[in-house]
């Protein structure tokens, strides 16, 4: 599983969703028709021109890449080595 900490906003999740979408060689198109929505709705999400795309439809567009959304509370310093690990040993 992939794990980013701090993401800072919609921008920053469509690149990693266009990212991890190209290194498992899916395109747009087949990554909608899996999640269930169209080709625009992933394009948009992709290049940050949505600020509303909805938690159902995000849910179905990671899981279709093999990700998961992760909530916790937020913190204003990075977390350490040891909490990551101890963070992993519970997944």
């Amino acid at each position: 599983m992939l794990r980013i900490i701090g993401m800072k906003d919609v921008a920053e999740l469509g690149r990693l969703i266009a990212h991890t979408r190209k290194e498992k060689h899916v395109t747009q198109g087949e990554l909608a028709r899996q999640a269930g929505l169209s080709r625009a709705t992933v394009d948009a999400l992709e290049n940050a021109r949505t600020s509303d795309l909805g938690t159902s439809r995000l849910i179905r567009i990671l899981g279709v890449l093999g990700l998961e959304l992760v909530v916790r509370p937020a913190t204003q310093q990075r977390p350490t080595l040891e909490e990551l690990l101890e963070e992993a040993t519970h997944d």
